[in-house]
């Protein structure tokens, strides 16, 4: 995808908050069976630890440190930093974890991480949160209905239409539906959705990545991009409707095109996101691209929140064979996507 001129650092604001402090990034430490502890932990030793709290119950956390032999002290937040450790808001967990052993009655603790992270950002008190995964089966199964951190934050925020955009690999791909069956997503693919979904896709571009007039590779739902309504009419009757009705307002829209030819070199190199009709249609090529070191983005919120791009891994908690990159890469996009909010903010 085409490159964008960074701001040099002396143009950037030296702050995220308008009281003339470092503002902090909350990151939540999510399913405590499973990675979120210890990727956490991992940033105590990361320049980043001067800039973000991590929400969790303390004498987990360093159980899992003791466990793994990692060197780190928690703090308290707002106390002075020194070298190794890390600000942690203590939320308790009323019972002991093990690594790599699911319980129903972690769902309370990691949906109340969440909770006390967005009030937080709702507040001031943070500039931006990341979060490290969750089980959404434990949750269900500990009595409370979750699809997904995109769906629970727009709920608990009362947005009306959220997007999920992940970017890695010299890549951003968002979604028009996200976690649905395969034989659902034609009919969520309603015109009203996809122009929602487009029009939050190119505000987010715009005011948190600074890309005013953003290029959108836009995907067909069927083989061939219906190959004239032979292989379904979705492209006909939805998308290429909408993409007609937003170019006429000057968006600068690509598509409804194939997608297994959508994400060649020539095409992504005058591009700056690649919008995909469900989920398994764009995100095996960004993983492809960047798994590991991937990044996942919530637009649309009133908060500007990012994630990591791979589950739980309960298969290797505790092992100490996770790897800390995409967290470390989240948190970054964290900081640079309330940067450039700012500075978005402060020129208009």
């Amino acid at each position: 995808m085409r490159a964008r001129a960074e701001t040099p650092a002396a143009q950037r604001p030296a702050t995220l908050s308008n009281r003339g402090s470092p503002a902090s990034v909350a990151v939540t430490s999510g399913e405590p069976a499973g990675i979120g502890p210890e990727i956490c932990l991992a940033l105590g030793d990361s320049p980043l630890a001067s800039r973000v709290v991590v929400l969790g119950d303390r004498e987990m956390l360093e159980a899992r440190a003791r466990q793994l032999g990692i060197r780190v002290r928690l703090r308290e937040p707002g106390s002075r930093r020194v070298p190794g450790s890390i600000a942690c808001l203590h939320l308790p967990l009323l019972y002991t974890c093990r690594a790599g052993v699911l319980d129903p009655r972690s769902a309370r603790y990691v949906v109340s991480l969440l909770d006390r992270a967005l009030a937080g950002c709702k507040a001031g008190e943070f500039a931006a949160l990341v979060t490290a995964p969750v089980h959404k089966g434990v949750i269900n199964d500990g009595g409370i209905p979750f699809v997904g951190h995109t769906e629970y934050l727009a709920e608990r925020t009362g947005t009306v239409h959220a997007v999920m955009m992940l970017a890695g690999g010299g890549l951003r791909v968002a979604l028009a539906t996200t976690h649905l069956a395969l034989k659902d997503v034609s009919r969520e693919l309603t015109r009203e959705n996809l122009e929602r979904t487009i029009r939050v896709l190119c505000a987010g571009l715009g005011d948190r990545f600074g890309i005013a007039a953003p290029r959108i590779l836009v995907a067909a739902l069927n083989p061939h991009a219906g190959e004239g309504g032979y292989f379904g009419r979705e492209e006909i009757e939805v998308i290429g409707p909408v993409l007609e009705k937003l170019r006429s307002e000057g968006m600068h829209l690509i598509g409804p095109l194939p997608a297994d030819t959508l994400f060649v070199p020539d095409r992504l190199a005058d591009a700056d996101c690649a919008l995909a009709m469900y989920h398994d249609q764009g995100l095996p090529v960004l993983k492809y691209a960047s798994f590991g070191r991937g990044v996942n983005i919530t637009l649309g919120l009133p908060i500007i929140r990012t994630s990591v791009d791979h589950g739980t891994a309960l298969d290797i908690a505790g092992t100490g064979r996770a790897q800390a990159e995409s967290l470390f890469e989240a948190v970054e996009t964290a900081i640079n996507m309330a940067r450039t909010e700012a500075r978005v903010r402060a020129s208009t």
